[in-house]
């Protein structure tokens, strides 16, 4: 089980998905710029096979703003796009509003 505590330390915020270019090693992922409000990051999601780039650009989603970097393929990946998946597909979260860009989920 995880403590309050420990979900306390993950930092999900708002973030506008700024441009998106496809894995150049890795046919289900992309290569993501988002920015946090507060910064700029690479973000790399298995998300390609669920949504072309044009309906990416420009969306505002929900990241995991705090994960340790990891290299995902030669690719440096700086936080995680949240998104939910069952046997019909993925769906990346977003918002029903305009909420401002760095803005903590709670």
């Amino acid at each position: 089980m995880v403590t309050l505590e420990d979900f306390k330390k993950v930092e999900l915020v708002v973030a506008k998905i700024l441009e998106v270019r496809e894995h150049p090693n890795a046919d289900r992922l992309y290569v993501l710029k988002v920015d946090t409000g507060k910064e700029t990051k690479q973000l790399v999601a298995g998300i390609r096979k669920a949504y072309p780039k044009e309906e990416l650009v420009g969306r505002r989603v929900i990241v995991v703003n705090n994960l340790q970097p990891a290299v995902i393929r030669g690719e440096e990946s700086q936080g995680m796009i949240l998104a939910a998946s069952d046997e019909q597909g993925l769906s990346v979260l977003g918002l029903d509003k305009e909420i401002a860009l760095g803005s903590i989920v709670k």
